[in-house]
């Protein structure tokens, strides 16, 4: 099914999306009938085109995830594995569009990803803290909880009641999303009517003001002193594929540095593991220091 789909390389996010545009949206009647080729005969053919028909809903949807510093192309890559199975499951017959019912799939697929690789800080995967990770900032932002810091008493109760976790847990994710502001930039509502409230944040929050807690302090200088454990061509390809909001592709850093495209994918994992270690041990550093104070 997924043999000849396009994916975000070398010729970046804008080429990638002009490329899917060229797929046709499908009326309800074509849609039900390919959906029930594939369900009832297993046709590929069908089914490829219910996946590249939906392509723009996945990159729509994948936008919505650009503030974690991760690369645009995976995000969207993971998008469409969930776009596949939500394909493969689809029951025709139960009367709703493919897109409602893919947009789950879609979502999940995308915040699997995150948690996995927002590794700078461990998240935990219980379904609450899942619910608190993706949810948190915009429970913030309906109440005005705007503190520096750890969160007020009341606000604490407030987002606990609203998303049906208990306080510590709320104040245990806001200190760990404080402290990783700097590759965390704020989201913005998209404007996509019934999806917002799927959205990570709806707003143009005021969130950065968290950055001068301590725990964000501690992080971020930790970030900064773990980037100088690298060489300037491992700094630059780690900062030019992890940190840049519009990752540089693997191609262009290989006419830069003379080397071939795997080479600068190894150098780009060695330099991730690097800073993930630094990071860890100067954030383990900073908190034994102010322990022992």
């Amino acid at each position: 099914m997924a043999n000849s789909l396009p994916i975000v390389a070398e010729g970046g996010l804008a080429r990638y999306l002009a490329e899917i545009r060229r797929f046709p949206m499908l009326e309800p009647q074509q849609e039900y009938m390919l959906a029930k080729r594939w369900r009832e005969h297993e046709d590929p053919k069908a089914a490829q085109e219910l996946v590249t028909s939906h392509l723009r809903l996945v990159a729509k949807i994948a936008m919505g995830y650009r503030g974690y510093g991760l690369p645009i192309g995976e995000i969207i890559s993971e998008g469409n594995v969930g776009l596949m199975q939500a394909v493969k499951r689809f029951e025709p017959d139960r009367g709703f569009r493919l897109a409602t019912y893919a947009m789950w799939w879609i979502r999940a697929s995308i915040q699997e990803y995150i948690l996995r690789s927002w590794s700078l800080v461990k998240m935990g995967t219980t379904a609450s803290q899942k619910k608190l990770f993706f949810n948190l900032r915009k429970a913030k932002s309906r109440i005005s909880a705007y503190e520096e810091g750890d969160l007020r008493p009341e606000n604490v109760e407030k987002i606990a009641t609203r998303l049906g976790v208990s306080k510590q847990d709320v104040i245990e994710m806001n200190r760990r999303m404080g402290g990783d502001a700097s590759l965390n930039a704020p989201l913005r509502e998209e404007g996509e009517g019934e999806w917002q409230d799927w959205l990570v944040d709806d707003s143009d929050s005021q969130e950065h003001i968290l950055a001068t807690q301590e725990e964000s302090n501690n992080r971020l200088t930790a970030l900064r002193g773990a980037l100088d454990v690298l060489n300037p061509r491992e700094r630059r390809i780690f900062e030019a594929r992890r940190l840049a909001d519009d990752p540089v592709t693997l191609e262009q850093l290989s006419e830069e540095f003379g080397v071939s495209r795997e080479r600068v994918r190894q150098i780009e994992v060695r330099a991730f593991e690097k800073v993930q270690a630094a990071v860890k041990s100067g954030v383990a550093r900073m908190e034994e220091a102010h322990h022992a104070m």
